[in-house]
């Protein structure tokens, strides 16, 4: 198994170090592109630059994506590791700067790269772990460590150590993880940020109804809600118009498990209208690319008799 080592503005892990109960970050990279030096579930460790020079913290790769900077801002909120968008652009721009990275004249209007990390740890300075001996000066992203053996092996343990001795990172992982011991690929709880971007990206950023591409506009709907018991899923999410959105938390439209779309006669019935709804009653799904993305039926199924105003 392998894991990343990750060079990290201190500001960020500072920032982040400071904040009760996060369960997510992004690790964004400010001139855009993405990541898959290691596969998901993979440990991501937080090493900090000189003068710091050592690892202060660790999560567990959930996925990556290129999103407009101020859609990562709207996604992640202070999981970005800012205490808000003026401040995270102020930190993006600064890179993107002195990289040649020049971002357009509008707030946020160009791609950063985001890594998303689920379940991370952050260490207080005198748990940090050492450097690893054969990290070289002149690495400027990051680098991939095998965890079975040498140094990979040490930062891991002592990484794994810090965090049972914090409480942290096993009690945001899947419930069959390891928590400690032999290193293996993990499946970490996702959180409604990894959630969101997720969906978006199995959907093709369109909408599943309408087939909208305005991201600004463009939401992760729940299927079954996060306060019932639904979790930060794929296949608990469809990626829906904002005002399609509205009506299937309110049951006026659903989506039944054959994947067509149904509006309710109490839409009309209510407000006298809904013209610009009812013409797609019926309409089978804008579905993901990959079949291991389709919404679940079984959930859907849940939805049409729970929510639905059938």
């Amino acid at each position: 198994m392998r894991g990343f080592v990750a060079n990290t503005d201190y500001d960020w892990y500072s920032f982040l170090g400071s904040q009760p109960g996060i369960d997510e970050v992004n690790f964004w990279k400010p001139s855009g592109g993405s990541f898959g030096a290691v596969p998901v579930g993979s440990p991501f460790f937080f090493r900090l630059k000189a003068p710091y020079n050592a690892i202060a913290g660790f999560g567990y790769f959930a996925n990556s994506s290129v999103l407009p900077a101020w859609l990562a801002w709207e996604a992640f909120q202070v999981k970005n590791g800012a205490s808000d968008f003026a401040e995270m652009r102020r930190r993006i721009e600064k890179y993107r700067n002195r990289f040649k990275s020049q971002p357009s004249n509008r707030a946020g209007d160009y791609d950063v790269g985001c890594v998303m990390i689920a379940a991370p740890v952050f260490f207080p300075r005198e748990l940090w772990v050492p450097d690893a001996d054969d990290w070289a000066p002149n690495i400027v992203t990051g680098k991939t460590y095998s965890l079975t053996e040498g140094e990979g092996l040490r930062i891991f343990t002592e990484c794994m150590a810090r965090a049972e001795g914090l409480g942290g990172a096993s009690a945001l992982v899947a419930e069959d993880a390891p928590r400690y011991g032999k290193p293996v690929e993990i499946s970490p709880r996702l959180g409604q940020g990894i959630f969101r971007v997720e969906v978006l990206d199995a959907y093709g950023r369109a909408c599943a109804v309408t087939g909208e591409h305005s991201l600004s506009v463009l939401e992760a709907a729940h299927i079954k809600p996060y306060a019932e018991g639904g979790a930060h899923s794929v296949d608990n999410g469809l990626l829906l118009r904002s005002d399609v959105h509205k009506l299937f938390d309110l049951g006026y439209v659903t989506v039944t498990p054959d994947y067509a779309f149904r509006i309710s006669d109490a839409l009309r019935e209510e407000y006298n209208n809904g013209r610009a709804y009812y013409e797609h009653q019926g309409d089978r799904l804008h579905l993901p690319s990959d079949p291991a993305s389709y919404p679940s039926r079984e959930l859907l199924d849940w939805h049409g008799q729970a929510v639905y105003r059938g």
